[in-house]
């Protein structure tokens, strides 16, 4: 009999190392990494290059229908990358542009059907790590290990500046907090699915630990869960 897989949900605000600790955690466990950021950032990409207007219904369900996401790995970095209609945008997504507008566009309705429902078609063989806002309160309600990441918001805000600064030195740290701070309150206010700690997630505060600490904690939650059954 062979140790059973199981569907890890990660949640938490921006610039709190969610995908971080999911890739980590991912590759420690040999299970798929699913960035659910990274397709709502694709989507935003889609719609700026398209100038698709977020109160155009139409346009945004007509716009859906012409996307498609895939994650293909990339055996230099040893992770997956994110494809939109067969490009590899994984670092196109990144920019601040695209910062400034994913959570309005991924607090739109379609938007979020139309991801949560290619999440859950990700998730059915089990074995996976998905990190958002919204993976263990809708996606995968019922996934065996759920994690609610947070962060003092000034080291989030540090956190990310140094990230964008790598790539744009002309990136201002004022700009950043704004952005950070307007996030949390599209996230966490939006009608469809907002941004919540489901009720049985484990909070993970790492303010102040390591990455390879937070690590240790995680995979230690998920080979209890895992240990809790077995298949045969």
């Amino acid at each position: 009999m062979a140790a059973r897989k199981i569907i890890i949900a990660i949640d938490g605000f921006s610039s709190c190392g969610k995908s971080t600790l999911a890739k980590q955690l991912a590759a420690k466990l040999h299970y798929s990494y699913i960035d659910s950021g990274a397709m709502y950032r694709a989507i935003t990409l889609y719609f700026l290059r398209q100038n698709i207007s977020v109160q155009d219904t139409e346009a945004v369900q007509h716009a859906l229908s012409d996307i498609h996401l895939s994650f293909v790995y990339n055996p230099h970095t040893h992770t997956s990358e994110i494809y939109l209609n067969d490009e590899n945008v994984e670092h196109s997504i990144r920019d601040l542009l695209v910062a400034d507008k994913v959570s309005e566009v991924a607090a739109i309705k379609e938007v979020r059907r139309f991801a949560v429902s290619q999440q859950q078609l990700m998730g059915k063989k089990k074995g996976i790590v998905m990190d958002g806002r919204d993976i263990g309160t809708v996606v995968f309600p019922y996934a065996e290990l759920k994690i609610f990441m947070t962060a003092d918001p000034a080291i989030r805000v540090k956190r990310r500046f140094e990230e964008l600064y790598q790539k744009d030195k002309s990136i201002n740290i004022e700009d950043v907090k704004a952005n950070l701070e307007m996030r949390d309150y599209i996230d966490s206010n939006r009608e469809e699915s907002p941004l919540q700690k489901a009720k049985d997630a484990i909070v993970l505060d790492n303010s102040s630990i390591t990455r390879d600490e937070q690590l240790s904690k995680a995979y230690r939650w998920a080979l209890e869960r895992i240990e809790m059954g077995v298949e045969v």
